[in-house]
């Protein structure tokens, strides 16, 4: 067996800092360049992780110490606040994440939210009193008790790594369950940096945090199946939730599921002057961490009097965005993830040509020699019958489609199997609502209004997921509810 390479970060189990006996590496998108190296882990540890999170449940005072937990939280915080820059370097070479996301949804807003969470924990009403009443010719005084599940599984992807992990950690602490996070293997070290900083700098109880990384999917599906694990919080692909909810059924554990999208943003007919703004608030959305997120509206939905001038305007705001180097300031459009999701991407450019669609800016590489880069694109020419329209495609990648009136747009717009997330833009404020109330998604922006904060619940319809993250509804999943009834 080869030697493992220098400083391959550990797995932390049961509050022990680990290494495995095989490591994999971490790419730079941007550079093709190793990042570092994470511990590989086995079956084996996955079991032992889930032990830890079961017997510290079980046997420790964790889930009724509410102080405790709202202090750890709040340690967590101020430890991720302390290092916050190195985090920040570490976060734009893993993910390609470009600095000035960093400043928002990449990371300083996730760290900054757990003070909310820590707040609502501390403020949050565990009993409830329900009054007296007789039943059954017993008269009786009633509460209700809101108790955490037990042990959560965490299964996170890649793309915003510090807010999916923090969502998860910081609102499944804060309610009293233990954690095994099991975060995606092409963002390992952003889940592991948390290692040092959760055995150093919080008084988290051993087993009470268990991190695990690794390249076997079966990790995944251990958490989904085990029967120790009392719920699993999922956040990636739809194809893979579906997988997660099969698993998890033998069990019938409880399953939180935040999924795809393809979500749309409708311009109405009475936009007039403001029709620039609209394209250039759905442009930037695309372009945001080269489209690599699930809320993104990547079909822009326009009266079809004015669909080519729509089209020019994105595309020219797309066009004027190349994808660039992260560390600049400047750059708002980064690398796509790895090399397989670039292939990815480029399939849905080489569907869209034959399915009748063109390209009004994009469609290919830019002309770099390392890194994995997809042009920003504005696909033009197809309906939503496409695949193109109708599949995410999880890359910089814009569909334009014209409407004939707002009946149409909301027909269009639903149209589709996720329910995420969606946008409308209009003239007459009253009417833009009326419209983002038909729409069939968990979240609407209107008239370039941001619905996304600790307090706001997140979450889709359809096969966009089930449940909500963030928020009281967020921190609600990771809770049971008893009715206890005392005879008087």
């Amino acid at each position: 067996m080869s030697p493992l390479p220098e400083g391959v970060s550990p797995l932390l189990i049961n509050g022990e800092v680990r290494h495995t006996d095989a490591a994999f590496p971490s790419v730079n998108p941007a550079t093709e360049q190793v990042v570092g190296w994470a511990s590989d882990a086995s079956a084996a540890d996955m079991d032992q992780a889930i032990a830890a999170a079961r017997t510290a449940f079980d046997t420790t005072g964790w889930a009724t110490d509410h102080a405790l937990r709202v202090r750890c939280v709040r340690q967590l915080h101020a430890a991720l606040q302390r290092h916050r820059e190195e985090l920040r370097e570490l976060t734009i070479d893993e993910v390609g994440a470009p600095r000035s996301l960093t400043r928002m949804a990449q990371l300083d807003m996730p760290i900054d939210d757990l003070a909310w969470v820590a707040d609502h924990a501390e403020n949050y009403a565990w009993d409830r009193d329900m009054g007296e009443s007789t039943s059954m010719g017993i008269r009786s005084f009633r509460r209700i008790h809101r108790e955490p599940i037990g042990v959560v599984g965490a299964i996170t992807p890649w793309n915003f790594p510090h807010q999916l992990n923090l969502a998860k950690i910081g609102a499944g602490l804060a309610a009293g369950n233990t954690v095994v996070l099991k975060p995606a293997p092409d963002s390992p070290l952003c889940a592991t940096a948390l290692i040092g900083l959760i055995t150093d700098e919080t008084d988290l109880p051993p087993g009470v945090v268990n991190i695990v990384t690794g390249t076997d999917h079966e990790l995944g599906a251990i958490l989904s199946r085990d029967p120790r694990v009392d719920m699993v919080s999922f956040t990636g692909s739809t194809a893979t939730g579906r997988s997660v909810m099969r698993e998890a059924s033998d069990s019938l554990k409880r399953v939180f599921l935040e999924l795809g999208g393809k979500s749309a943003c409708i311009v109405l007919d009475d936009i007039g002057e403001g029709l620039p703004l609209a394209c250039m608030y759905t442009a930037v959305a695309v372009l945001t961490h080269a489209g690599q997120g699930c809320a993104l509206t990547t079909r822009l939905i326009v009266p079809r009097d004015r669909y080519q001038e729509a089209v020019a305007l994105v595309a020219e705001t797309m066009a004027a965005n190349p994808p660039g180097d992260p560390h600049d300031r400047r750059t708002f459009c980064g690398p796509i993830i790895s090399e397989r999701q670039r292939d990815r991407v480029e399939g849905y450019l080489r569907l869209a040509l034959t399915e009748g669609g063109d390209f009004a800016t994009g469609g290919g590489r830019p002309d770099r020699d390392k890194g994995f880069w997809i042009e920003p694109t504005v696909i033009t020419g197809l309906s939503n019958e496409a695949r193109t329209a109708r599949e995410e495609i999880f890359g910089p990648v814009l569909v334009v489609i014209p409407h004939d009136g707002d009946d149409d747009a909301v027909r269009i717009a639903n149209d589709s199997p996720y329910g995420l997330s969606g946008a409308v833009h209009g003239g007459d404020v009253p009417r833009a609502r009326a419209v983002a109330a038909r729409l069939r998604t968990g979240t609407v922006s209107v008239n370039g209004g941001i619905w996304f904060g600790p307090d706001m619940p997140f979450g889709g319809y359809k096969s966009s997921g089930l449940g909500r993250e963030m928020g009281t509804l967020g921190f609600e999943e990771y809770l049971e509810t008893k009715s206890v009834g005392e005879a008087l």
